[in-house]
């Protein structure tokens, strides 16, 4: 399984650096978006590949309608592990980020169930910044990848950002993807311009965001799940900042992680370099 190539143009470097995120063309065939959605199936029955594990059990939530989202599915799925690993989705957060190499930070699979005429908050994804949840990190200078399964719009949850929002930089509290009362988020955060913006995807297209663009989701009103696999992709150069807020790939760099330490070994691997 493969990522469709795809050489960034200088226009989408543009809106990814005024808006904050860019839309792929079709990433994946149709072929690798079937065996993607068998992947879902098999990851939450908990039919793993390898002996491996994930670093946080398979969530069981007790509300069906509630999101599930597990880290690191690569470590536990042959199929995650090809797209998520892939060289060209390297190559490409490359030339988004004008970095000359990129490493996994982690991936997530996402199922947003459907939830129909429910009126439930369940599905909802609160506003925030991804890297209000990475400031172990050493740079903002990071991407994720939002990889849709199926036609999505805001009749299934589709992802949306507040556009421009990266320029604003860190903000304090932003770690609330869990919180899922947007409107209590919006006035908590819309202390600038304040422009919402669906991300409006074809099965196989992609969402490039930074990692400080504002964004969140709202409620699946249909009767099928909302299936996504997420890239969370940094520079090669990416090391620990001590003394910030935790993340657990902190652990990973060993028993006793220092103030600058690459996030450079087997749970980092490298996806591109202009230098190699």
């Amino acid at each position: 399984m493969n990522v469709i190539p795809y050489r960034v143009t200088e226009d989408d470097k543009a809106r990814f650096q005024q808006d904050g995120y860019w839309i792929s063309p079709k990433l994946l065939d149709d072929d690798a978006i079937a065996r993607l959605s068998r992947a879902h199936d098999r990851i939450w029955r908990r039919d793993f590949d390898g002996d491996g594990y994930s670093m946080h059990p398979v969530p069981s939530p007790s509300d069906p309608l509630a999101i599930k989202k597990l880290d690191n599915g690569w470590w536990i799925n042959d199929e995650v592990r090809a797209v998520v690993t892939d060289p060209e989705l390297g190559r490409m957060a490359a030339e988004l980020l004008n970095e000359d190499e990129i490493r996994l930070w982690h991936d997530q699979v996402i199922c947003k169930p459907g939830a129909g005429d429910a009126e439930t908050k369940a599905g909802n994804v609160g506003w925030h910044q991804d890297y209000g949840y990475w400031r172990a990190s050493s740079t903002t200078n990071m991407v994720t990848v939002w990889i849709a399964l199926q036609d999505t719009d805001l009749t299934n949850g589709a992802m949306m950002t507040i556009l421009g929002s990266h320029k604003w930089g860190e903000v304090e509290g932003s770690d609330t993807f869990f919180d899922q009362d947007m409107e209590k988020l919006r006035a908590k955060f819309a202390k600038r311009d304040w422009t919402e913006e669906p991300c409006i995807l074809k099965a196989g297209q992609a969402s490039f965001h930074h990692a400080l663009t504002f964004h969140g989701s709202g409620p699946n009103r249909t009767n099928e799940p909302r299936l996504s696999i997420v890239a969370h992709l940094m520079p090669g150069h990416t090391s620990f900042r001590m003394g910030r807020q935790r993340h657990d790939n902190v652990r990973l760099l060993g028993p006793r992680p220092y103030d600058g330490q690459r996030f450079d070994n087997e749970y980092f691997p490298l996806l591109y370099s202009k230098l190699r």
